[in-house]
Formats: structure tokens, sequence, C-alpha cells
């Protein structure tokens, strides 16, 4: 296995989950959380973590998983709600993601290409509809819940590398890259239906909704306004480079017609939505793994400014703060990432994100936030016999600017967010989970989210949400 390999885990709807190999995908501390000795003394025994594990040397790929998340929220102070509140009364949701990962590889190393397809259902609802709140306490959840759990196809891609190396090495394969061995320095292009947290902004400590944190602003970028549809999907094509220790990709996608819509906008000379993200493997500690990565993204769709939405309202021209009467054909909006993760010890890992978009024009595709920074850690149950148990903390603090903030307070109406009125403040969460390893593919959590100023506003709040997780990959 190579010690870094950039192969990213998968994702389902913008949620990375477990590699369904049989083994423990490695990463930073990921097999189990405990990291290969320095001096090359294996600590201990890799665990089985599928149903079925999947034999390395297989031109084919067949797995699959499902994740149900049950969560309760407690009546918390209120003075108001609106049409977009987090609600204050007391409310419990399930919801239930099931995906079936399908592929088929050429036996080239140097020139292998891979054609994959993935089926999923997507079920059950968020508390509160999944509204009122920037950083929502459950990834899994569809923002439309009207579109049912009716399965669809959720990826279709064809993954050509290209080897420009005759030096080889190992990667742990999974259901987006199906060779167990690649060329050392190669260009890899991709072109289909995915999702861009696939292989952008990727996290090991803080990215898998279906095993670690549930919080969408702590598990993605939440000042990332990635293109997508409301299920997390999109359509186009990407490039990468990877070297020893380093990586650059780039990308270009379909924007939605409307924000959080599911149709998507097909004439790229319009709309679109431009990716790219340089990824340098080297720690911040000596002899312990680390990564960093720099992102940046800028959206061209038909979006609306919140200056001219609150303008229209204040001189009397719309009867209220409509952003939707204020759109722009190919109108830009742009921000940029950073994000980090490093290994302190055999056990311990820490992350962190800062996010930042400019903030003019509306939250168009993931969620309602121009400014983010977030830092957390987990830790492995190996002193407790328990190597693949993790217990984990996080800290997220989410903001917006000042037309978005007076739109809400004159009343305006986001895709996510609009309480009625607004006394603004950041909004920031603190999430800890437990996950604990049933058996081979089984697992199952606990986990606990404090929300302060849920929706940014200081009138309502705090809120708690405590939720248990089944998960199983097969």
């Amino acid at each position: 296995m190579a010690e870094l390999p950039t192969t990213p885990l998968p994702q389902i709807e913008g949620k990375l989950v477990a590699l369904p190999t049989g083994q423990a995908p490695e990463g930073l501390g990921s097999t189990g959380g405990v990291d290969p000795d320095p001096h090359g003394n294996d600590q201990q025994e890799t665990p089985i973590v599928s149903m079925a594990p999947h034999p390395d040397d297989r031109q084919w790929w067949l797995s699959g998983q499902a994740n149900i998340i049950f969560q309760g929220r407690l009546p918390f102070h209120s003075t108001y709600e609106g049409p977009n509140s987090f609600r204050n009364s007391a409310e419990y949701k399930t919801s239930l993601v099931g995906t079936l990962f399908s592929g088929v590889r050429t036996r080239s190393i140097r020139y292998n290409t891979d054609l994959i397809l993935d089926v999923e259902s997507a079920g059950g609802r968020g508390l509160s509809e999944a509204l009122g709140l920037a950083g929502f306490t459950n990834l899994d959840v569809v923002r439309n819940p009207n579109l049912g759990s009716t399965p669809y196809l959720a990826r279709y891609e064809i993954h050509q590398t290209i080897g420009l190396s005759e030096h080889v090495m190992d990667q742990q394969p999974g259901p987006f890259s199906l060779a167990s061995t690649v060329p050392e320095r190669r260009i890899e292009l991709r072109g289909g239906k995915m999702t861009l947290p696939d292989f952008f902004d990727i996290n090991s400590v803080g990215s898998d909704s279906h095993l670690q944190f549930m919080n969408w602003t702590i598990d993605n970028n939440g000042a990332w306004d990635y293109a997508a549809d409301t299920r997390g999907y999109t359509v186009g094509g990407m490039a990468e480079y990877d070297d020893r220790s380093w990586s650059i990709r780039y990308g270009i996608f379909a924007m939605p017609v409307v924000a959080n819509g599911i149709d998507l906008d097909w004439a790229f000379s319009r709309a679109h939505g431009q990716n790219g993200e340089f990824e340098l493997r080297k720690g911040w500690v000596a002899h312990q793994k680390g990564i960093s990565r720099l992102l940046f993204f800028a959206n061209r769709a038909h979006m609306g400014t919140y200056r001219e939405a609150n303008d229209a309202f204040l001189t009397g021209i719309d009867p209220t703060p409509r952003i939707t009467s204020h759109a722009h054909t190919g109108a830009l909006k742009y921000g940029f990432g950073y994000n980090t993760e490093q290994a302190i010890t055999a056990n311990l890992r820490v992350f962190g994100r800062f996010g930042w978009n400019e903030g003019q024009h509306e939250s168009y595709a993931y969620t309602e936030v121009d400014q983010t920074f977030s830092a957390g850690a987990d830790y492995a149950g190996t002193r407790w016999k328990r190597p693949v148990d993790k217990v984990a903390i996080a800290f997220v603090s989410n903001a917006i600017k000042s037309d978005h903030q007076e739109y809400l307070r004159l009343g305006g109406l986001g895709f996510l967010l609009g309480d009625g009125n607004l006394n603004y403040g950041r909004e920031t969460i603190v999430e800890s989970y437990y996950t604990y390893h049933f058996w081979r593919g089984l697992f199952y959590s606990v986990d606990v989210q404090y929300i302060d100023n849920p929706g940014y506003n200081r009138d309502r709040g705090p809120a708690w949400v405590g939720s248990v997780r089944a998960h199983v990959d097969f």
C-alpha cells in the first residue's frame, strides 16, 4: 500500500463511506486508527470491515452499503419562527441511504480504464424538513423529501489512467478506482455523472457521514457551493495529475437550473461550475502522515444578488424580499477553501478547514454559508482493544455576509433559511460521536450536536440534537 494514496474514498450524496473491500481503508491512521510503525513493523493485524471482502485482483467490482440515521431534537428557546425555521418543538426523524456499487476495468497498469455504474436509494426525512440550519445535522438527508426513495442512477463514469512512469505503486482499490497497482506518476481523466466531494475537499478525519461526523458543514467545506442537483450529483469531467507527494486536479460541471433544483442546466456556455485543487502529501509532525489541500471554485448560473433584492423591497418595488426576482444569467460566484489533516500519534488524528466565498450572490447548490472554519480530532480505540472504534469531537463556526444578513432580517427566504427576522450571530456547532465496530461490516454510532444561534439567529436556540446510526458495508 502506498504511503498516501491519492485515490479518494467512496462517497454517497456528498458523503464518504467506508471502502467495502474487506479491509479498513488506508489513510492517516484509518486502518483501525493504527498507523504502521515508523520502523516498518505492523502493530496489529488489519481488521475485516466488510461483510464480504473484495479480492484486490479482480477485473470487476460489486459491493454495497446501507446507512440508517435516527435523529431527535429537544425543545429550545425561540421567540418566533418563520417558513424556513428550525422548529423549536421536540421531533424525531429517520433517514436511510443504500447504494450498490459496480464496475469493470481493463488489466493494463499503465493505461487502465474503469467503467463505473452505481444505483442508489435515499429515503426518510430530516428534522424540520432539513430547513433552518446552515450546518444541518444529517448529511444523508435529501433537501427535497418529495423526491421519495425510488432508486436512481447515482453515478456513471469512465475513468481513464494514463501512466507517465515505469515505476508503480500500490493503492487501495475501491468502487471509483478499481486497480490495486498504478503508475507512480500519472494522469487520471473522468467523465460522467458524479458528486464533487468524491474527489475534491476529501478529508479522512472529517468527510464520512457514515462512520464519522454527520453535520454537513463538518463533513464538507460549507462555503464551497459546489455544482450539484438536489441529491448532490452533477455531470461533467475532470483531469488529475498525480506525483509521488503531490497532486493537482481540475473539473468543470453542470449547475442546477434553479437554486437547490433537481434539473441541471446543460448549456455550459452560460452555466457551469469550475473547481480546482492542489494537494500536498506532507505532514506537519515528524514521522507522521499529513495532507494539505487548497481548493478554488467559480460558478456561473442564473443567480440573484442579495443587495438588489434588499433594495427592491426597501424602495417598494417588491412586496417581500425575493432574490429569485433579481437573477442574472451567467452571474459569477467564486471562493476558495483550505483543508488539512494530520496524524499526531498512532491513534490520534486532527483536521481543520477554512472556507470563503464572495457572498454577494445567492447561496445556490450546497448550503447558506459565506465563510466557515472548523477543527476536530478523532481517537482510535486501540488502548481498550477496539482498534476500529473511534471517538471524536469537532467544532465549526459559520457566517454570512452583511447583504445576506439584511436579506434574512427583512424577511427574505433562501432555499434553507428564513425565520422572518434575524438578530445575527455566527452559527456555531459542536459535534461528538462514538463509532462501535460490532462485527465485520456492521457499525453502530451514537452522536450529539450542540447548535448555537441556529440559522445565524441569536433570538433562537441553543438547540441539542442526538443521533443513533447503523451502518453496514457488504
